[in-house]
């Protein structure tokens, strides 16, 4: 089975990922779930020959050299993929994620569009979307880019690693690098963006010290900045921003994501019950007076709190937002029990609505 086949196999079961392993059957995700699609067991040969066949000399020395890479491929004009390609027992292994090339609005997404649209109208500050892989936060993104590039003229500049969904400039102007392509790294890229005259930058993903820190002075120096963090909610994005910086920075950091940091969208998908599917189950945090001031005092934790008793400014708890898809009948009780962190508050409240 060539490397085409499998995405053409991805394509035709409508698969969000695609795992290839050595000495294992060709597996997908569907809906969440991951699936034997094949059981034909591929050879750490079978495996190697595909990776060797869709590397360039770039990727195979990066492989090389860091035993993993990342890079994105198209299979004709309508279909593009995000590969990652590793090592695990000392053989290769491959994560295939589809890349839907058509760039969904707010409310295809089922997303929040009064605060993603907020965000979007912001003229400087740091915007995060956070969650575990595979939650949505690329394509959020990408919809915000996409809704600025429809109605705003702007200079947008993405860098990442690899590049995943490419626009098309409507009023904005979009250019993109990619990091090992365009641009050595995040770091070379975030020292040089001063030169380009963005106004809005959009960076992969915040990993370390160095790249939180310029996206910070980014968002100080009067541009708006996107991002992706893999943390669950907004009080642990904040503590993970502030323990990326030894603790004699920390206070500094706190007081800078008290003016910058604009809002966190914190996503999760879950299982719908009314058609086959996921659906995002969010989490919205909006800078207001006194968010601002709970994150300059060092109180994350009390930040919950407040999300709660937000909606003035669109705040939202996930277990708001899983009671709402309940009483939509989107998803099942069950379900949103299985994905709440706070299990016996939500439980508690499906009982008093009766839902439960």
């Amino acid at each position: 089975m060539s490397f085409k086949d499998i995405l053409e196999k991805m394509i035709e079961i409508n698969a969000s990922d695609i795992f290839i392993r050595a000495n294992s059957p060709l597996r997908a995700r569907i809906c969440g779930n991951v699936r034997v699609v094949n059981d034909k067991t591929l050879t750490p040969e079978d495996v190697e020959t595909m990776v060797l066949g869709m590397c360039d000399d770039y990727q195979k020395d990066i492989l090389k050299k860091d035993r993993n890479s990342e890079f994105a491929v198209w299979l004709g004009d309508h279909w593009r993929f995000r590969v990652g390609v590793f090592y695990q027992r000392n053989t290769l292994a491959v994560v295939v994620r589809r890349i839907d090339l058509n760039i969904p609005t707010f409310q295809e997404l089922n997303l929040p569009g009064k605060v993603l649209e907020k965000f979007c109208r912001e003229h400087r500050g740091l915007i995060l979307l956070t969650g575990i892989t595979g939650s949505g936060k690329t394509t959020a993104i990408a919809s915000m880019i996409e809704f600025i590039n429809k109605n705003f003229g702007k200079h947008v500049l993405t860098i990442e690693e690899p590049i995943e969904f490419v626009f098309d400039d409507k009023k904005s102007l979009i250019n993109q690098r990619e990091i090992g392509k365009d641009v050595h790294t995040y770091e070379d890229a975030l020292r040089q963006f001063t030169l380009h005259s963005p106004d809005v930058i959009y960076i992969g993903n915040i990993r370390d010290q160095k790249t939180c820190h310029a996206a910070l002075t980014a968002a100080e120096t009067g541009v708006l900045v996107f991002s992706t963090i893999h943390t669950i909610n907004a009080s642990s994005t904040i503590e993970r921003i502030v323990n990326f910086f030894p603790p004699h920075q920390q206070h500094l950091v706190r007081s800078q994501l008290s003016l910058f940091l604009k809002g966190v969208l914190s996503l999760r998908l879950i299982p719908r019950i009314d058609i086959d599917g996921l659906i995002p189950a969010y989490e919205a945090m909006i800078l207001s007076p006194t968010i601002s001031r709970l994150l300059r005092e060092n109180k994350a934790w009390e930040i919950p709190k407040y999300i709660s008793s937000g909606d003035i400014y669109g705040m939202k708890t996930f277990n708001q937002c899983l009671i709402e898809l309940i009483e939509a009948r989107r998803v099942s009780p069950q379900v949103a029990l299985e994905s709440s962190d706070k299990k016996e508050e939500l439980e508690m409240q499906l009982r008093n609505k009766g839902l439960l």
